[in-house]
């Protein structure tokens, strides 16, 4: 396993993504509170001019880190190990709210698609395993019951869709979860989504 992780004493909940979040609904919410204030359609488009850049790295970080907790429950199921910091654990689950902020972001997107068009005149296309990650990570929530009953690695469910890592391969992403931690940038966990997924499509498309 990775150097740059220490299991001694148990594996953390959070690895440490949680650091480089910023809450994705409030976010968006502000955004548009923002651009309903300019009457002006012109002022308008700049104006979402202004915050595509942003709206498009929220995007990108929160599915980034959805795949980065997939892949991190990957690497950690099988250790005999507790959990540490699971704030989650002996809550009572609530579905509606264990999934609402994927949910919110699936249709975003969509929406986001359509105003880019309508503002900016432009075609905005998601990576093609984005979907994908969305669908995966929502029934990761809802199997692991808001990990409200993981108590140690080993009480993590995995999708039945999600491909076994061999031990170099968890090596390899630990690693590079381990530079997003320090970093940031979400997106380098992209190329990782064919170790756990493969080529495998989303089952409902964004």
């Amino acid at each position: 396993m990775s150097e740059k992780f220490d299991f001694t004493d148990g594996v953390q909940f959070d690895p440490g993504f949680i650091a480089h979040l910023n809450a994705f609904v409030p976010s968006i919410e502000y955004i548009y509170q923002d651009l309903a204030r300019i009457r002006n359609f012109n002022q308008k488009k700049m104006k979402f001019k202004m915050y595509y850049n942003k709206i498009q790295h929220l995007i990108e970080t929160y599915t980034g880190f959805y795949l980065g907790c997939i892949l991190w429950a990957a690497c950690i199921k099988d250790l005999d190990k507790p959990v540490l910091n699971n704030l989650c654990f002996g809550g009572e689950y609530d579905e509606r709210e264990t999934i609402g902020e994927v949910d919110f972001v699936r249709q975003y997107i969509a929406q986001f698609k359509k105003d880019v068009k309508y503002y900016l005149g432009q075609d905005y296309n998601i990576d093609e395993f984005i979907p994908r990650v969305l669908d995966e990570y929502e029934d990761f929530l809802k199997i692991n019951k808001g990990f409200t009953e993981v108590q140690n690695a080993s009480d993590l469910k995995l999708n039945e869709g999600i491909n076994k890592l061999s031990e170099s391969e968890k090596e390899l992403i630990l690693d590079k979860i381990a530079d997003v931690v320090e970093n940031g940038n979400f997106k380098e966990l992209y190329p990782f989504n064919e170790k756990v997924f493969g080529n495998q499509t989303a089952k409902a498309g964004v």
